[in-house]
């Protein structure tokens, strides 16, 4: 029997480029309809005009919320699942959802866009460590190069797209908003009224949606994730910023502190309502204020 060298050993195959089942749904994508949720009747162009003007309206109409992960264990990414719920019944989403629909509609327009996740800091300090898991995109603009969007950080994301350039900074409406390259990733800052506010890092690795799919589980799962245990709604707009967590209701705007209240568990169906757009069947109301009720006081997103 004869012996085999190293070059009789025939190489493995190359691995194939990203198919189809590494891209976006935007197939099923009902675009007007979509175009008609977020008020948008401009021009619909793979350019950067149309892309600054869908995030800000996609932030200013689609509220961050995680009610469905409190009412019901979780959701679903799946895009017809997105459209039904963001679109058809108005609802808003956290930032798997509210970047994954987003995703595929500039898809469909014509971007180039990839899943990036962050290891979300929330004002923390950057040497702190996080785990990633918070899903943000990278849009290529023809003949404008790459763009950071993020519509799913809820009242800290930035309402305009961000260029992928290390020191740029970009006023979104009354905010300030910058993007350094660092040691450890990109990291994206909020001007407020007591400095720079640390939103996230990130690096430029690409994901998918299986990978958004796992971190969405683990977030609507884990006995450790803020959405497990407390409810988050949020509104981004351009010269103030509404933050909803459990009872207490904020107010921010970048020149000066915070207005708070409390809320009493039965007003906060009316707030739901009036304040974030959010009409919800009677039960589900119902069951959200006792929840508000027992919630313990002081949660804050970390």
């Amino acid at each position: 029997m004869g012996t085999s060298t190293l070059h009789d050993v025939p190489a493995p195959p190359d691995v194939p480029p990203p198919g189809p089942e590494f891209g976006w749904e935007s197939a099923g994508l009902d675009l007007d309809a979509y175009l008609e949720r977020i008020g948008h009747t401009g021009p619909v162009r793979a350019d950067l005009a149309t892309l600054r003007a869908l995030v800000r309206a996609h932030t200013e109409s689609l509220p961050f919320e995680n009610l469905d992960v409190l009412l019901r264990g979780g959701v679903s990414l799946a895009i017809g699942d997105l459209q039904d719920k963001l679109v058809r019944r108005r609802r808003g989403g956290y930032c798997h959802e509210l970047n994954g629909l987003l995703a595929t509609v500039l898809d469909r327009i014509g971007f180039t866009v990839t899943a990036l996740s962050a290891r979300m800091l929330f004002g923390a300090d950057a040497t702190r460590l996080r785990p990633v898991g918070h899903t943000l995109l990278r849009v290529d603009v023809p003949g404008e190069g790459a763009w950071i969007v993020d519509t799913g950080v809820g009242g800290w994301g930035p309402n305009a797209p961000l260029p992928l350039r290390n020191g740029a900074q970009v006023r979104a409406g009354d905010w300030l908003y910058r993007l350094d390259r660092t040691a450890r990733g990109w990291m994206v800052r909020l001007l407020r009224h007591d400095g720079w506010f640390n939103v996230h890092l990130f690096t430029l690795e690409p994901f998918y949606r299986p990978d958004m799919a796992d971190f969405e589980y683990i977030a609507s799962h884990h006995p450790r994730s803020p959405f497990t245990r407390m409810l988050s709604v949020q509104r981004n707009g351009a010269s103030e910023r509404v933050v909803l967590t459990d009872r207490r209701l904020e107010t921010h705007r970048p020149d000066r502190a915070p207005e708070a209240r409390d809320l009493a568990p039965e007003e906060l169906p009316g707030v739901l309502r009036e304040v974030f757009g959010l009409h919800l069947p009677r039960e589900d109301e119902e069951a959200l204020v006792r929840f508000a009720a027992r919630a313990p006081e002081g949660q804050e997103l970390e």
